[in-house]
């Protein structure tokens, strides 16, 4: 079998004559050059099996020969490199039909393999997807350290796909934005991006939530209620903290991904569900699963694409990058220009950040807010860093606070969960119904299952408290506690 030509074109000759060395020692024959004119030239005349380009070469830019090459040589498949290694140029690479990014610097071994994928696989032609020129340079994800780069990569080859997405990754590392990427970079762009934090929706209300209600179907549903599937219809639904989906929620999402469509509380008529779904947590499902907590089945349906999002610690080089977005944030919502000195910058990638880039970003904020000084010394970030509470409780709560400060607490994260729209009608029976369950359950555990003390203790008729049991399901046995 005669040996495949490569044509590799970069503006850095250092590059031309590493790579021509190691597709040589693999068996290939390289043709190099150093601008686009020539490459094109020799793609125009049939030369050449694969082609490898930088994306920016002094006479053009190496992603908008992509497409001119593919429709000259639709067999011809095409590598982009670059040193520019953003979200935005990886899709860029997807979009234009190339058919695998690298960004540098590169392992040779690396480039290598990909290069023998791409002259074995058969050639198909991807699915259309949006113009990038209509894409903003303002890029919702910052950071070019290795991590990053592999998600950027995995990203790119989502946005022309309808796959459910599961991502999982600690709190403040980005879930919402790497979701938000997805759909803002992908085909269902033009639809809406309704995302919905589960954790911060009582169980009681999920169904209506997600489902939406008709009128009359419980009390206080006054009006048609559109759940968060119909407010999403052709876009993008976020699922946030699916770990914590209460058990009987699981089980009505499952049968809409298995079955593509839903009835709303209190309906009869099915709705097609034509929505993406992706899924984040900061839990371990597949522990959730084994406890019994987290349904296997609804976990493979969401497991279609796991994309797991690196801590601050495994990205410490992408501080700095982090640090000067935010800051730039700072100034142009009028607080004053700072910039941070090379020792202080050091330190910030030092700290262990266990908020990750969301704690980060309150810490830079503060600098801008807080300090005179234009330059942010190694002192100032010490004290900022020295203030910062140690294994801080992730969702806020105090030991100290009242029923009444909790209750508000919970509240206040589902109402801001809304971003700013109203929940469906009938709120206040459905909270107090909600209220009901725990209350009764704690008293009868409490009494040891006895109903008539419990009655007692609440300060209910027996046979309202006999009632509510029956209305609530709630099992009662005797003689536990």
């Amino acid at each position: 079998m005669s040996e495949s030509v490569i044509l590799v074109a970069d503006d850095d000759h250092a590059i031309r004559t590493v790579v021509t060395q190691a597709l040589g020692r693999a068996g290939h024959h390289v043709r190099s050059t150093g601008d686009a004119a020539t490459l094109w030239r020799w793609v125009n005349e049939g030369e050449g099996d694969l082609v490898i380009t930088d994306v920016i070469m002094p006479d053009g830019n190496g992603l908008d020969l992509i497409p001119q090459i593919r429709k000259r040589r639709p067999d011809m498949r095409v590598i982009a490199m670059s040193a520019q290694n953003t979200l935005l140029t990886a899709v860029k690479a997807a979009e234009r039909g190339a058919f695998e990014y690298l960004p540098k610097p590169f392992d040779l071994n690396e480039l290598v393999n990909v290069v023998k994928r791409a002259l074995s696989e058969s050639t198909s032609n991807p699915s259309a997807v949006p113009d990038a020129n209509d894409l903003q340079e303002n890029l919702p994800l910052i950071g070019r350290s290795p991590a990053m780069q592999e998600i950027y990569r995995v990203l790119a080859r989502l946005m022309s796909t309808d796959l459910t997405v599961l991502i999982n990754g600690e709190s403040g590392t980005g879930k919402e934005l790497v979701a938000r990427a997805l759909h803002d970079y992908g085909k269902r762009r033009n639809g809406s991006f309704i995302a919905v934090n589960m954790a911060a929706i009582p169980r009681e209300l999920i169904e209506s939530e997600l489902f939406g209600h008709e009128k009359g179907a419980f009390t206080g549903a006054n009006t048609r209620y559109a759940g968060r599937f119909e407010q999403a219809e052709g876009g993008t639904l976020f699922l946030d903290e699916i770990g914590d989906m209460p058990l009987e929620a699981q089980t009505r999402l499952l049968r809409v991904l298995q079955e593509g469509e839903f009835t709303t509380v209190g309906g009869r008529t099915p709705i097609r569900a034509n929505v993406r779904i992706v899924a984040a947590t900061h839990r371990d499902l597949t522990n959730l699963v084994s406890q019994g907590l987290f349904r296997e089945d609804l976990y493979y349906r969401l497991n279609v694409v796991p994309l797991r999002l690196p801590p601050l610690r495994e990205r410490a080089d992408d501080v700095p990058d982090l640090v000067r977005h935010f800051l730039g944030n700072a100034t142009a919502e009028g607080l004053p220009t700072k910039t941070i000195d090379g020792d202080a910058m050091e330190r910030l990638k030092r700290h262990r950040w266990s908020g990750n880039v969301r704690e980060l970003e309150n810490v830079v904020r503060r600098f801008a807010a807080l300090y005179s000084q234009e330059t942010i010394t190694v002192d100032v970030v010490e004290a900022e860093l020295a203030d910062i509470p140690v294994g801080s409780d992730r969702d806020g709560s105090n030991e100290d606070e009242s029923l009444s400060e909790a209750i508000e607490r919970h509240l206040k994260s589902y109402f801001d969960a809304h971003e700013g729209a109203l929940p469906a009608s009938g709120l206040y029976d459905r909270v107090l119904h909600e209220m009901e369950r725990p209350l009764i359950q704690l008293s009868l555990s409490a009494t040891r299952g006895n109903q008539v003390k419990t009655a007692q203790l609440l300060g209910l008729n027996r046979n309202t408290l006999r009632k509510k049991i029956r209305e609530l399901d709630i099992k009662v046995v005797r003689g536990s506690q």
